[in-house]
């Protein structure tokens, strides 16, 4: 757990030069620590694990965690959790309470067999938001290519009661028998209201199938960032353009990266972890993760190409800076990182930064809760 992490003297001279023009303050973060949740642990008859989305409750200083368990080792879930943390150390994580979410019939989403039996809607669960309007919870699910099963984005009560669904765009769902949408388990990762609450920003994971081919060892691909109305109706959507794999695979093996979360700042620019795994051996994966800063101001709006790059020359994508390495964290292990959210302030009035990893369930992963001051007056 890192107690003390030093901030780059460059990093303070770039907020200095920027406060002096007058352009936007471009964010700078310091390492907390790092603290982690016991490996296979249970709780009130759940297996914990498979952190994927996180989000801040502010009126109760906890924050919720959703799992991307398909309902195999337990029901589809997200949990409550408690963070113990100011400016010189993250002290505890604990679990303290988890709910179970529902279809909209009331029953628990199905696992692969069940659903076979009965239908339903298998989960993957990536994201979670708390509506800054009415509290409730919002959640997306890659869905399931190979059983037909498009991402959706859906509303819960606190209690997990189903309460309404998004109509996601058409180029969303999965496509059959065509070189067209999304690439199966490479979907809906992120989701984030924006500040005014009116709004959503989600991105694919990976690019859509005519946008061209994923991210590579050598090459990045280009997804899309889409802005949402609350009833799903594009606002907006722009050209992303996605790193190259940050970590290199053992000989003959394979890698990824891809978009994990986004996050909203005050000002309407973004944060996108962009999440990387590299194979360094049969089964057992090393992961990397950067989180960069997104500003689609002067950004070509590109949601009525249906492919990318559309006819008349290649669209401007957003822009990126990169604000924090995690390979650069100095910690001793770097895991499957997929949720970044807000959390409380420090007693010197800044603001802080959670991010968690997904463990996928295995003995040699880890849930790691990433906690960060930021510098930057939010």
């Amino acid at each position: 757990m890192s107690r003390y992490a030093q901030v780059l003297p460059v990093a303070l001279l770039v907020l200095a030069l920027h406060s002096l023009s007058g352009a936007a303050e471009p964010l700078a973060v310091r390492l907390i620590g790092v603290q982690t949740l016991p490996v296979r642990q249970a709780f009130e008859g759940t297996r914990v694990g498979g952190f994927s989305g996180i989000d801040y409750d502010a009126a109760a200083d906890r924050w919720l965690a959703i799992s991307d368990d398909r309902s195999e080792h337990s029901p589809a879930r997200f949990y409550t959790v408690k963070i113990d943390y100011d400016e010189l150390a993250v002290r505890t994580v604990e679990v303290t309470d988890v709910t179970v979410l529902r279809q909209p019939d009331g029953t628990g989403y199905p696992d692969r067999p069940a659903q076979a039996q009965r239908g339903g809607e298998v989960p993957d669960f990536e994201s979670l938001r708390l509506d800054p309007q009415d509290g409730t919870v919002w959640y997306a699910s890659e869905g399931d290519g190979r059983l037909g099963l498009s991402p959706f984005v859906r509303r819960a009560d606190r209690n997990g009661k189903f309460l309404a669904a998004v109509t996601l765009p058409e180029q969303f769902a999965f496509a059959s028998g065509t070189n067209a949408g999304p690439r199966n388990n490479l979907t809906l990762e992120s989701l984030t209201f924006s500040p005014d609450g009116k709004s959503l920003w989600t991105a694919l994971e990976a690019p859509l199938l005519q946008d061209g081919a994923a991210s590579t060892q050598t090459t990045g691909g280009t997804t899309r960032l889409t802005r949402l109305g609350r009833d799903g109706e594009i606002l907006a959507q722009y050209a992303y353009a996605l790193d190259a794999w940050q970590r290199a695979p053992a000989p003959g093996r394979t890698g990824d990266n891809g978009l994990s979360e986004l996050l909203a700042l005050p000002d309407g620019r973004l944060l996108a972890l962009e999440r990387s795994g590299a194979e360094v051996s049969a089964g057992r994966w090393a992961f990397a993760a950067r989180l960069y800063e997104i500003d689609v101001t002067r950004a070509t709006d590109v949601r009525a190409c249906t492919a990318l790059p559309d006819g008349g020359g290649k669209p401007e994508p957003a822009s990126k800076r990169l604000v924090f390495d995690f390979a650069r964290g100095g910690q001793r292990h770097l895991d499957n990182l997929e949720g970044i959210a807000w959390g409380r302030r420090l007693p010197n009035g800044h603001a802080t930064l959670v991010a968690v990893s997904d463990d996928n369930f295995l003995p040699n992963q880890e849930t790691q809760f990433w906690v960060f001051e930021v510098l930057s007056k939010l």
